[in-house]
């Protein structure tokens, strides 16, 4: 196996244009298989929208409703940075939010 994949790396994949951030647990990702979301330059503003900084890297904005199964036993990929983890605890409660229970017809 590869360097471990952490929650909050940002990585480049092969064959995807543009990098991904591991939302998914570190002791999920420990498979190769993880749940990573799409890091843009520019989105529309919206509550899913999620701006980072992150060291060596200008900015971003994560996309929580476009989460992805990959596998990364059969693409190449390498970290690029990582995130503090108050901004992967405030990723990880958007995608939570996508989840939530709320009284039918709300």
């Amino acid at each position: 196996m590869k360097n471990e994949i952490a929650q909050g790396d940002i990585l480049s994949v092969e064959r995807i244009n543009t990098p991904i951030l591991a939302v998914s647990k570190t002791y999920f990702n420990r498979t190769e298989q993880i749940i990573a979301c799409p890091v843009l330059k520019n989105a529309s503003e919206d509550p899913l929208h999620i701006p980072i900084i992150a060291k060596d890297m200008q900015g971003g904005i994560v996309l929580c409703e476009q989460m992805k199964l990959l596998d990364l036993r059969v693409r190449g990929y390498k970290k690029l940075t990582e995130l503090k983890i108050e901004d992967v605890m405030n990723i990880t409660d958007a995608i939570q939010s996508i989840f939530d229970y709320y009284p039918f017809g709300k």
